[in-house]
């Protein structure tokens, strides 16, 4: 696996905690904004009617986005879970992206959003969550900026903070896996299954008339 170690006189002013609270600040933030967006989606609907082509079709490709971002959330935790505070990873999905694990939840938030039944709910939420996760970004690279001065520039120079970069990837033959990382992440991710069950909920409710529709989206 190619990830360089914490260089000890790097960072050195950078408190060891300080990304794992970014890291726990994200997390609240993401779940107030999701509640957020379930209000607005509470009171919208498709204008394509429920058993029609583009509405049936709208939500099966956010099941297959859904259930991506759960498999390469996953995938993503296999290289990077319990090393973000003391190495550089730049192996696997990190050598053609520098956030895929982040991607892979701009994915799940637009597979969120395709289950109201829209494309524009499923554009809506992507959107939502890039901003989000891009500001999150920002601060995590001051983080490594500091950690890793020198190998963070060639890094960043290589590989895009999106992406991917198809062309770049590299990965070793061994790889040491931390399962406890790997199953948080993957528990983690479960959370984006429940906007099935959630906005299945909602257009029903929608249907008995117990919610009131103020928008209707294509």
């Amino acid at each position: 696996m190619h990830a360089l170690p914490l260089p000890q006189s790097a960072g050195a002013d950078i408190a060891p905690d300080s990304l794992s609270g970014l890291q726990q600040r994200r997390k609240r933030i993401v779940l107030i904004s999701g509640l957020l967006m379930l209000i607005a989606l509470l009171f919208s609907d498709s204008l394509w009617p429920s058993g029609s082509l583009p509405h049936e079709g709208s939500e099966m490709l956010g099941y297959a986005l859904i259930f991506l971002c759960i498999t390469g959330r996953s995938w993503c935790s296999l290289y990077i879970g319990g090393r973000k505070k003391t190495q550089l990873v730049d192996d696997g999905p990190y050598s053609i992206s520098r956030n895929p694990l982040y991607l892979f939840s701009v994915l799940g938030g637009i597979g969120i959003g395709l289950q109201a039944g829209n494309l524009t709910a499923g554009l809506v939420c992507g959107l939502f969550v890039f901003a989000i996760f891009n500001t999150v970004i920002q601060r995590e690279e001051i983080f490594l900026k500091s950690r890793f001065p020198a190998a963070f520039a060639a890094y960043a120079a290589r590989v895009p903070r999106w992406g991917p970069r198809l062309s770049r990837w590299q990965s070793s033959e061994e790889l040491l896996v931390r399962p406890r990382f790997v199953l948080v992440t993957f528990r983690d991710a479960l959370g984006f299954l429940l906007a099935i069950p959630v906005l299945e909920a909602v257009e029903w409710a929608q249907a008995e008339g117990w919610l009131p529709v103020l928008l209707h989206l294509p």
